[in-house]
């Protein structure tokens, strides 16, 4: 069995042979370079390492791990903008750097990532929002060759090709371009400014997508798109705010998105959802990243949701990957196969990426550990 078709039947609630495994297709299950760095030195390897994400210091994986973890995955993703990438900076408080959007990071002497320092929109009226410089698509990402590539791994290779084309969120991106304290202020108090950046940020979003999907769509198995809405004790602000004013613009998204590709719809959204799992599925989510265990019930997830969403990622990343030994991160992928697995649905990696500080020796255990954990009982369907 291809890797394409074991995650076209794991998609589609069909068990293969195995639990798909993905490691590094989409923005938010890679490896942080500090991380990848130890890895590659404990295998003995010496790739360069190529940035994936500059804001978050997550690397692309090198096709030789890829084979080696039997990853089932490959990503399809955008170029630099024509301008290129933006250049960091280097000053007494560390590294800084401003994206095409005007949002301003940095990264301390002893950081590991590019934190949020500076919003554009943090002191603007509706007059400023309206005359703001909005970057136009090209300012964003370039597309290249990213037609020939999505065509070349659909046609010639035995992988199922994601389209790696998340950015922030259009709540994300509003917060981070009018700051965290300004815009829950506004949802609350500012209605009118509110609802005209997140239909700007919905406006460009579409442009961005419409490009991608012109080049890659028709290739595609996975779309990727995400927003963070919860934070770890559950919903970052009233659930009622989400259904009146960003859950219709996430239907809008996804509504185009799936008119350009008849690819599986994969949302990322960080911390405690289950609040939120029926909006998404009634949306046209197909799939829920990264289930965030420390914080959801996977049982629950299962039993309640999964003959309708898809579940990829499940392994710790808080506790058990970063601070456990082998012998708990082979109960971790265990325990996760135990309660996501059954009847397909499941897509296998971490929550997020591996974080800076990781035991390499934990992350050979947890793929290995999938791999021998992850595969179907043909005389027992429904068991790994």
């Amino acid at each position: 069995m291809t890797s394409r078709e074991r995650v076209r039947k794991a998609l589609n609630f069909v068990e293969a042979d195995r639990v798909p495994i993905d490691l590094g297709s989409t923005y938010v299950s890679t490896v942080t370079v500090q991380a990848y760095r130890k890895l590659l030195e404990h295998l003995g390897l010496a790739f360069p390492i190529k940035l994936e994400n500059l804001a978050g210091q997550t690397a692309i994986i090198d096709e030789a791990i890829l084979q080696m973890f039997e990853v089932d995955f490959r990503a399809v993703r955008p170029g630099a903008p024509q301008s290129g990438d933006p250049q960091p900076t280097q000053d007494e408080q560390g590294s800084s750097y401003t994206d095409g959007w005007g949002i301003r990071r940095r990264m301390p002497p002893d950081g590991f990532y590019y934190d949020l320092v500076q919003s554009p929109l943090a002191e603007a009226d509706l007059q400023g929002l309206k005359d703001y410089p909005f970057p136009e698509p090209e300012q964003i990402s370039s597309t290249g060759a990213m037609a020939a590539e999505a065509q070349a791994l659909s046609t010639e290779n035995e992988y199922a090709v994601v389209g790696d084309f998340a950015m922030l969120g259009i709540f994300e991106m509003a917060w981070f371009l009018r700051g965290l304290d300004n815009f829950m202020m506004d949802l609350i108090t500012n209605r009118t400014f509110c609802e005209l950046l997140l239909d700007r940020l919905v406006e460009i979003k579409c442009r961005l997508y419409d490009r991608y999907l012109k080049e890659a769509g028709p290739y595609l198995d996975v779309v990727t798109m995400g927003d963070d809405i919860s934070g770890q004790r559950g919903p970052l602000f009233d659930p009622a705010i989400y259904r009146d004013m960003i859950k219709p613009r996430h239907a809008a998204l996804i509504r185009f998105i799936k008119q350009r590709t008849p690819a599986k719809l994969f949302f990322h959204s960080c911390g405690d959802v289950t609040e939120f799992v029926p909006d998404f599925i009634e949306i046209g989510v197909d799939i829920l990243n990264p289930i965030q265990v420390s914080v959801m019930d996977t049982t629950r997830l299962k039993v309640e949701f999964g003959d309708s969403l898809v579940f990829w990622g499940g392994c710790d990343t808080q506790r058990v990957l970063p601070f456990g030994t082998i012998g708990e991160v082979e109960t971790e992928v265990r325990t996760r196969m135990d309660q996501l697995a059954g009847g397909g649905g499941y897509v296998f990696g971490q929550v997020h990426e591996v974080q800076p500080g990781t035991p390499p020796e934990n992350i050979l255990s947890m793929f290995q550990s999938a791999l021998r954990y992850g595969r179907y009982r043909s005389e027992n369907p429904g068991s790994v």
